[in-house]
């Protein structure tokens, strides 16, 4: 029975996401011992968590915080993880960050974890950041200035967008 249930679940529509081959940032983010579930590995929610922590000192490489970059500060207003692989306590990841698909009041930050030493990805993700000003609590566009400097992940690959809008049917993991 339980085996059935997992088929089901390996025939549904899975989300995919493409990132830069090439992603300019990187640091190194240990798995904590809070960082664990109940199965003795890496959380599910930890991963986000995780991205934050990289996003912020992604922003702050550039001299920047969530809350202040060029006049704006950012709010998340979307997000998608797919898992690859667990992780262990112990083990220490590389997140590889960039920014690309800019509009006109935000921007995307893509995300690889990858366990160093094992060279396996963990994870991919995006997270959809939207300029926002806290005074006067409105959608602002993105400074120009901010855009350049974080630069675009994607041309530096002579490409388009990958993110794909609508959830497709994963046939590789079924």
């Amino acid at each position: 029975m339980l085996c059935s249930q997992f088929a089901i679940f390996a025939a549904m529509p899975r989300l995919k996401l493409q990132l830069p081959a090439r992603l300019p940032f990187s640091c190194s983010l240990p798995i904590r011992i809070t960082d664990l579930n109940y199965g003795a590995h890496l959380g599910n929610d930890k991963v986000l968590s995780l991205m934050h922590e990289a996003r912020a000192q992604y922003f702050a490489s550039y001299g920047y915080a969530e809350n202040d970059a060029e006049g704006t500060s950012f709010i998340m207003g979307d997000c998608a993880i797919l898992y690859k692989a667990e992780g262990f306590y112990g083990q220490v990841l590389r997140c590889e960050l960039g920014a690309g698909d800019y509009t006109r009041a935000g921007f995307d930050l893509y995300y690889r974890f990858t366990i160093i030493g094992e060279e396996k990805v963990l994870a991919e993700a995006k997270t959809g950041m939207v300029c926002f000003n806290y005074e006067t609590r409105k959608v602002q566009s993105v400074p120009e200035a901010l855009r350049l400097r974080l630069g675009d992940a994607w041309e530096a690959e002579g490409a388009a967008s990958k993110l794909e809008p609508e959830v497709q049917a994963d046939k590789q993991n079924a």
